[in-house]
């Protein structure tokens, strides 16, 4: 079921960092600090320049504005792999999400949507965005999703989920050829790992820098903007406490830091050699809104996979203590 070319589609652009400010309905915010939409357009020309073809956005990333964006930044360039998502609703002129969208009867207008958003006639991969939904409601919504892909409006889909039982029970649906989920060096995810290769699905890996706190930026000194999501306590964001990295995540990170910068990578780039190193069917997203971080992450396609020696001696100091499986995160 190979929907991906892996020598073309390695790493993809995680596109909530563009979304910008969004909002819970009690107010609170769900979004990035620091995005500017003009840089946001160059970061998305930079990774076309740069050999990445995958864009990974969705309704609920600023409410729409992160599809708009990348709609507008893609629009002359057919060739690339939009992936979005549904099962948050938004109301976009507020950049309020207001709540789960998962009645069948909600898919294919919110496909429409993200077509119009995206300036597209079809998504390549739709992703069903609700982590935790049963496999019960999560088939409903699947099977109008088939629907669509007969109409042509969608190429395939999937689910964005950390529950291997959900992966599991769904694999062999026709038309349901990725699963995204959580995975970094910190936080390994055997289970689903082994899900999707047993059936030949694509991975798609979020937060393969623990929502940036493997960059290496941001030390037990570090307080991130009030208005950054980060910085907003929610209960499935466990890299950051109260604004500040978590300093379980910072020491073990440390640890481990020399090792992911061998043979000259920077510690971001030796995050994403763990993740081809761990399987080379994994296809790390991560989230970037600056032509720097673009171009930082693209070099990593050159280095490859970490060595087999780096690979065991960070199993070595981190492995026992690794949390598996996280099913927290988004």
């Amino acid at each position: 079921m190979q929907f991906l070319e892996k020598d073309v589609f390695a790493l993809g652009m995680g596109c909530w960092p563009i979304g910008g400010a969004m909002y819970a309905s009690d107010g609170q915010s769900l979004g990035y600090s620091n995005s500017n939409d003009k840089e946001s357009i160059k970061a998305i020309h930079a990774a076309l320049e740069c050999g990445i073809r995958v864009f990974d956005t969705a309704p609920a990333y600023g409410a729409g504005h992160s599809e708009r964006l990348l709609g507008e930044g893609l629009k002359d360039h057919p060739d690339a792999l939009v992936i979005t998502k549904i099962g948050i609703a938004i109301d976009e002129e507020n950049k309020v999400l207001t709540g789960p969208e998962v009645d069948p009867a909600t898919v294919l207008p919110a496909i429409d949507r993200c077509l119009t958003r995206l300036q597209r006639d079809s998504i390549d991969l739709l992703l069903l965005h609700q982590n935790d939904l049963s496999v019960v409601q999560a088939d409903a919504l699947f099977d109008e999703m088939d629907k669509a892909r007969h109409l042509g409006k969608i190429r395939a889909y999937g689910w964005s989920t950390d529950f291997t039982e959900s992966a599991s029970a769904v694999c062999g649906r026709d038309g349901l050829v990725a699963i995204e989920h959580a995975m970094h060096v910190l936080m390994d995810a055997p289970q689903m790992q082994s899900v999707i290769s047993q059936n030949n699905m694509h991975a798609l890996i979020r937060s393969p820098l623990a929502m940036g706190l493997l960059t290496g930026k941001y030390g037990s000194g570090t307080t991130l903007p009030a208005g950054d999501i980060r910085a907003t306590n929610q209960s499935w964001v466990k890299y950051y406490v109260d604004g500040k990295p978590n300093s379980l995540y910072i020491e073990r990170f440390n640890m481990i830091r020399e090792l992911l910068q061998s043979d000259g990578r920077s510690a971001v780039q030796g995050a994403l050699s763990w993740l081809w190193a761990k399987n080379p069917i994994n296809i790390p997203i991560p989230g970037a809104r600056t032509v720097e971080q673009i171009r930082e992450l693209a070099e990593a396609l050159e280095f490859g996979a970490l060595s087999d020696n780096v690979m065991q001696e960070i199993d070595r100091l981190v492995g026992a203590e690794m949390i598996s499986d996280g099913r927290s995160a988004r």
